[in-house]
C-alpha cells in the first residue's frame, strides 16, 4: 500500500470519527450525570440534521448560522425532554425508575422518528454544505463539505472538553457525575445539571446530524446507524468517560476506514463495515470489560 493510500485513509478515518465522537460524546454526558442510556438519540440526531435543513432552505439563512440555530433548536428540545420525561426519575416520582427510562426513552424515539416521516415524508434531502469543492495537499484530494464539517465537529469537542473543566457549570455538571448526593450536599442543582447534561447531549447530537446532512443527506432514518456506533463507542471508551468517547470514536473511525480496504472487492468491504466495530468491542470488553477509561465498581 502506497503512503498516499494510507495517508487517505487514515484521514477518513479521522473524519468520520469526528462525526461519530460527537454524537458519542452526547451520550457520554447524558449517562454520565443522569445514569440513563438515551434510545432516542438518534432521533435527536435527524432533528439537527432538518433543524439545518428548514433553516437554509425556508428561512435562507447561511449554513454558518444554520448550524448555530440547529444547536440551539436542539438544546431546547433536550432541556424539554429532561425537565418533562426525564427529571421525575431522579424526584421519586416513579417507582421503576430503570425501566421507567428505557421505556420512555423508546417511546420517544418511535414518537419523533415517526413524527419525521409524517412531517417530511421519506424523501432524502441535501441541505447546503458548509464548504463547497475540494482540498488538494500535494495529491491528497479532500471534499470540502467533510472537510469543513469534520473541523466544525472537532471545534465543538473542544470547546465541550473546555467547558466542562473550566467552567462553573462544567465543573458542577462533573460533580453530579461523579457523586450526586455529595454535589447536593455542598449546594450544587443537581435538577440544573441534568438539565444542562441532557440539552448539551442532545445539542451534540442534533450538531453531528447538521453537519453530516449534507455529506449523506436527511432522512428521518438517518440517526439509526450512528447512534448504534455511538453506544458501541461510549462502551467501548468506558460508561460516561468523556475521553472514552473521544478515544473510542477515533479507533472506530481508523478501523473501519483501513479494515475496508482488506477485502480486495469494494462493495463486499463496504457491507462488513458496520462490523468491525462490534468485533473492536467484543475484543477490548475480553480483557476489560470495564472499558478502556471506565472504571469498575465496588460492591460490598
Amino acid at each position: 500500500m502506497s503512503l498516499l493510500a494510507i495517508s487517505e485513509q487514515a484521514i477518513n478515518g479521522l473524519i468520520i470519527g469526528s462525526f461519530y465522537a460527537l454524537t458519542a460524546l452526547g451520550l457520554a454526558v447524558i449517562f454520565g450525570v443522569l445514569r440513563i442510556v438515551n434510545f432516542a438519540h438518534g432521533e435527536l440526531y435527524m432533528l439537527g440534521g432538518y433543524a439545518y435543513y428548514l433553516a437554509i432552505a425556508s428561512l435562507g439563512i447561511p449554513p454558518l448560522a444554520a448550524i448555530l440555530i440547529a444547536v440551539a433548536a436542539l438544546f431546547v428540545i433536550g432541556a424539554a425532554i429532561e425537565g418533562l420525561l426525564i427529571r421525575p426519575i431522579h424526584t421519586g416520582k416513579i417507582d421503576r425508575p430503570d425501566e421507567y427510562a428505557i421505556m420512555i426513552t423508546f417511546a420517544l424515539s418511535v414518537f419523533l422518528l415517526n413524527l419525521a416521516n409524517s412531517v417530511f415524508g421519506p424523501w432524502p434531502q441535501r441541505p447546503e454544505p458548509l464548504m463547497r469543492g475540494r482540498v488538494e495537499i500535494g495529491e491528497l484530494i479532500i471534499s470540502g463539505d467533510r472537510l469543513a464539517a469534520a473541523s466544525a465537529a472537532i471545534v465543538m469537542i473542544a470547546i465541550v472538553v473546555f467547558a466542562l473543566r473550566y467552567t462553573w457549570a462544567g465543573k458542577a455538571v462533573r460533580a453530579v457525575s461523579q457523586d450526586r448526593q455529595a454535589a447536593e450536599i455542598y449546594g450544587i442543582s443537581v435538577q440544573r445539571a441534568g438539565l444542562i447534561a441532557f440539552g448539551t447531549g442532545a445539542a451534540l447530537a442534533g450538531l453531528a446530524g447538521a453537519l453530516i446532512g449534507p455529506v449523506f443527506n436527511v432522512v428521518p432514518i438517518m440517526g439509526v446507524v450512528p447512534v448504534i456506533k455511538a453506544y458501541i463507542i461510549v462502551v467501548l471508551g468506558g460508561l460516561g468517560s468523556i475521553p472514552g468517547a473521544i478515544i473510542g470514536a477515533i479507533i472506530l473511525g481508523q478501523v473501519e476506514s483501513f479494515a475496508t480496504i482488506l477485502i480486495p472487492d469494494p462493495s463486499r468491504a463496504l457491507a462488513y463495515k458496520d462490523a468491525y466495530g462490534l468485533i473492536v468491542l467484543v475484543a477490548v470488553l475480553l480483557l476489560r470489560p470495564q472499558g478502556l477509561f471506565g472504571t469498575k465498581d465496588r460492591r460490598a
